[in-house]
């Protein structure tokens, strides 16, 4: 029973949360948690213990879902087991504990073999870690929500943590701090006080921050981030987390003046004293890596069909069922790389989840494609040139956009226009070496076959 929990914890985990997040596939989580984590907790005992196991994880579960700190605790332990976790309180999952009886009924029946019983678990306990720990997410950044200047002049950027970021020397360092659980001062204008015909004002629901040279007549924007920035900040962090929410005018003591904004999860941005912003993000802390994952599924699918196209290039029979097959295979890979960069598509067709769908067109058509390609006595050097092809297909598309998370180049668009490029030298490239196979296998047939005996 403890193996079978641990792989409904892993297919749950990995394959139905991904397809359909939601109450459901979470409360299945905590069910099969709770009847895997008595046995391994019973692994602490010199004895057996299932009692005391059993009503320790009950305990525990229950900190950890209605408490804070609980939950916090539980964080640390996994970041410790597994990398960075985030287990949040939720008094509904206490649903799950009457998953501790079926537990107790399971131990109680393997008293006969305790022995025996022993070993499977600890040799599915790495199994069980690996499944307990996929029901934890990466821990999300912080959201910088507020600023505040102090009669000194020291900044202090607040965040949703208990975390502050401060800077004495107007904004050009920063050190963090621990923060005080109070009221957040959050203005989204303000005037330079020595200064009060030039005002700033946050733009609403964006990140963007306007400027006035006459006391708020007119506005004009002073600083945004670009289109391209942008679509990094979006991939780096939630787009519903990147907006400004809070802004402060620091006074120089050269008449100066320098403007510090809270941008959400995108952390700080600065104007200095010269009148430059700088979006300087969060100090002190590596940048989240910029996700290029849709880009990548579209390098997976184009590869795949490369090595497919170039197999079927070099059939001498069944070529019109290669191809279905081929098809078929493509397709179910299709289905699976889920990407933003294809049209979306439902998650159940007449009742069967997209996803097995998917699954077993792909299984099925690289079968069949197989078993054809062998019967069909498939040119090897057309298989091979397919075979050369795929990963450099993929590299030609996925390497542009690696480049363009980078910096460089610095437009996606550019990027894009590189990959099509790329990608299409390739193919041009592959079409004509198989092309020239194919001659070459024609005219050794026809060369072949024009020998005569003589009578």
């Amino acid at each position: 029973m403890t193996i079978a929990g641990v792989l409904v914890l892993l297919v749950n985990d990995h394959l139905l949360k991904q397809s359909w997040p939601g109450p459901v596939t979470g409360k299945l989580s905590d069910v099969a948690g709770l009847v895997v984590a008595p046995a391994l907790v019973a692994l602490l005992f010199w004895r057996r213990a299932d009692l005391a196991a059993t009503v320790l994880t009950g305990v525990l579960f229950t900190a950890v879902k209605t408490t804070e700190t609980g939950a916090e605790l539980a964080s640390q332990a996994w970041t410790l087991v597994a990398g960075p976790s985030r287990v949040l309180a939720d008094p509904t999952d206490l649903l799950a504990l009457p998953a501790l009886a079926l537990a107790w009924w399971v131990r109680r029946r393997t008293l006969g073999h305790p022995g025996s019983a022993r070993r499977r678990i600890i040799v599915t306990m790495p199994l069980a870690v690996l499944a307990v720990a996929a029901t934890s997410g990466p821990i999300p950044p912080p959201s910088a929500t507020a600023v505040e200047v102090s009669p000194s002049g020291r900044i202090t950027v607040h965040t949703d943590r208990m975390l502050d970021l401060v800077s004495e020397d107007g904004g050009r360092t920063w050190t963090e701090r621990t923060g005080e659980d109070k009221g957040r001062p959050a203005q989204s204008a303000q005037c330079v006080p020595w200064q009060p015909a030039r005002c700033y004002r946050l733009v609403q629901g964006r990140m963007a921050v306007e400027q006035s040279d006459d006391t708020g007549v007119t506005w004009h924007t002073s600083w945004e981030p670009s289109a391209d920035d942008l679509k990094r900040l979006s991939r780096q962090y939630r787009p519903d987390g990147l907006r400004s929410r809070s802004l402060a005018v620091r006074e120089q003591p050269n008449g100066q003046h320098v403007v510090v904004v809270a941008d959400g999860m995108a952390g700080i941005t600065v104007r200095d004293a010269s009148g430059t912003w700088r979006q300087i993000g969060w100090p002190g802390t590596e940048a989240a890596e910029v996700g290029v994952e849709p880009e990548q599924n579209v390098a997976i699918f184009l590869a795949a069909c490369m090595l497919f196209a170039g197999a079927g290039a070099g059939m001498r029979q069944f070529t019109l069922a290669y191809t279905g097959s081929a098809l078929a295979a493509c397709s179910g890979l299709l289905l699976l790389v889920r990407s933003e960069v294809l049209p979306p598509y439902p998650e159940v067709v007449l009742g069967v989840p997209v996803v097995l769908i998917g699954a077993a067109l792909l299984l099925a058509g690289v079968t069949v494609c197989l078993v054809l390609a062998i019967a069909g006595k498939a040119r090897p050097a057309s298989a091979a040139i397919g075979a050369l092809a795929a990963p450099l297909v993929y590299g030609a598309v996925y390497l542009p956009f690696t480049g363009w998370a980078r910096g460089t180049p610095d437009s996606y668009t550019l990027a894009l226009a590189l990959a099509v490029l790329l990608t299409g030298l390739v193919v041009l490239a592959s079409a004509a070496a198989i092309r020239r196979d194919a001659r070459r296998a024609t005219s050794g047939y026809f060369a072949g076959s024009s020998t005569s005996r003589p009578t």
